[in-house]
């Protein structure tokens, strides 16, 4: 039954509803839906949480963070209002599941529904998951009366024990049909757009393998520090804040075998399968790095912040190099890359092509396809062609797919507006399964345990506002990523953040 939409008479619930999360991000992508006319105006929208509050404080609160550009969606706002209500209670006590099943059950008899629809978002720490699913199995699930899907947002555990311990206390509880983990860079549009990019274009089966692709590079940047939250980064780092999840994600996608059909199932299947192909990470592959102070001393450092242990070893920068052992990736570096606080702020993915060694064009650059996640959506490759004019003269441009340019009138969902639309239609293709969870936490996790141990390296200082520790050009050289000399190429568009050819 997981493929049933809900539709009409939704009653979504939001617990943590006072917090950052919900606030930032799930009640905004509920009004992004909404205004687009996504999301059914019969829909039940419950914010729970322990803060005392009123229906009126939490809309009141909620306003500043919706996206209203125009004067139709600013009369949405109060229409989307309507339908969200509160309720205020503990989160370990039974009496406000109690209530809250209690407002359902009215709700769905005022409509005549007879198969009550539920959606449940948990926008909490983990060290409440448990609590929440446990209570809401007993005292708000409708049984066989209805239909009822959890969303669990990340972290699914800090390492291999701690998420299959999350995962054998939830087995008992919710189904793996019935549960929903949300990652939510599975929700952004180029990375949705992977796989129609892979398989619906017969010219890149051809070339997609180790016969014609020598490097791949998925990299994540920010431009700002931890500013002021060391204290909770410092648990973290940056290999798992977005290595092990978001990035490790991109990849499957990027890399896997065409799945046999488009059952949501099917795709999971193959991001399984190319998960179990990456050999075991090797520490002597890895550059880790710590961001100091920038060069004009305006930026701290991250042991600067007072949150932060002074003699913390945190990693807020690394590369990675991995393997894949199959037959269509053997011997293809995979490089892995992120961090903050440094030159840019964006997400993008770079696969280059073998060069041309013979011949009379033996010369010119290698070919290479950019991919953009984010900022400004984009997919763009670079080739070779000739100078316009009289002379034979080479130089390098590309083919270039900007969706600001491209698709200037298209509505464009953020992440979590995306993903929470696939929940409602019981999609979970870009949803994480329990044995994908289980292979990336093996996979990550001796690395992990390498990195924070009590013999783990130094990681190398890098100024606040560079590109890396000083040993990146050379680390990707050394893992098979080519410099070409580009000075006959320029981007286009010279915005200098966002489009930079310095990667």
């Amino acid at each position: 039954m997981s493929n049933v939409e809900f539709k009409e008479n939704t009653a979504i619930v939001v617990f943590g509803a006072s917090g950052d999360l919900a606030k930032k991000k799930t009640f905004p992508a509920l009004f992004g839906l909404f205004r687009e006319g996504y999301l059914s105006k019969t829909t039940k929208i419950i914010g729970y949480a322990r803060s005392k509050m009123t229906d009126e404080e939490l809309r009141t609160r909620l306003i500043p963070f919706f996206k209203t550009t125009t004067e139709q969606s600013k009369t949405l706002v109060a229409d989307f209002l309507q339908l969200v209500t509160y309720v205020s209670a503990p989160y370990d006590q039974p009496e406000g599941y109690q209530k809250l099943n209690s407002i359902i059950e009215k709700f769905d008899a005022e409509r005549n529904v007879t198969e009550s629809h539920r959606l449940y978002y948990l926008a909490l720490p983990p060290s409440v998951f448990i609590t929440v699913a446990s209570n809401l199995k007993k005292y708000a699930h409708p049984g066989d009366k209805g239909l009822v899907r959890l969303i669990v947002e990340k972290p699914f555990g800090r390492d291999l024990k701690t998420s299959r311990e999350l995962q054998r206390q939830l087995a008992p509880i919710w189904t793996e049909e019935e549960l929903y983990r949300i990652d939510h860079y599975l929700g952004k549009e180029m990375v949705k757009n992977m796989l129609p990019f892979r398989f619906a274009n017969n010219f890149l089966a051809a070339c997609w393998n180790n016969n014609f692709v020598t490097s791949v590079q998925i990299a994540f940047k920010e431009q700002f520090g931890t500013e002021g939250r060391g204290g909770y980064f410092d648990s973290i780092g940056i290999i798992r804040d977005v290595m092990q999840n978001h990035l490790l994600q991109v990849l499957t996608l990027l890399l896997m075998e065409r799945p046999r059909s488009a059952d949501p199932e099917a795709v999971r299947d193959e991001k399984v399968r190319l998960l179990k192909c990456i050999k075991e990470l090797d520490p002597k592959k890895v550059l880790l790095g710590q961001y100091t102070q920038s060069e004009d001393g305006t930026k701290p450092g991250y042991l600067d912040d007072a949150t932060v242990d002074p003699k913390s070893k945190c990693v807020t920068f690394a590369a990675m190099c991995l393997e894949v052992d199959n037959e269509r990736w053997e011997g293809v570096p995979i490089i892995l890359r992120a961090g903050k606080a440094l030159n840019a702020s964006k997400v993008e993915i770079r696969v280059q092509f073998k060069g041309t060694t013979n011949g009379m064009y033996s010369e010119v650059s290698r070919n290479e396809l950019v991919i953009r996640v984010q900022p400004d959506e984009a997919m763009y490759l670079k080739m070779n062609t000739k100078v316009p004019g009289i002379k034979n003269e080479t130089t390098t441009t590309e083919l270039d797919l900007s969706y600001k340019d491209r698709y200037k009138n298209f509505y464009i969902p953020e992440a979590y507006e995306s993903l929470i639309r696939d929940c409602l239609h019981g999609d979970h293709s870009n949803f994480v399964r329990d044995d994908e969870l289980e292979v990336s936490w093996k996979l990550f996790t001796p690395l992990l345990n390498f990195v924070e141990g009590d013999d783990a390296p130094m990681p190398l200082p890098y100024a606040y506002g560079s590109r890396g520790p000083n040993g990146l050009n050379q680390y990707l050289a050394n893992n098979g990523y080519v410099y070409e000399n580009h000075s006959s190429y320029s981007w286009p568009i010279t915005t200098p953040d966002v489009l930079s050819s310095k990667i």
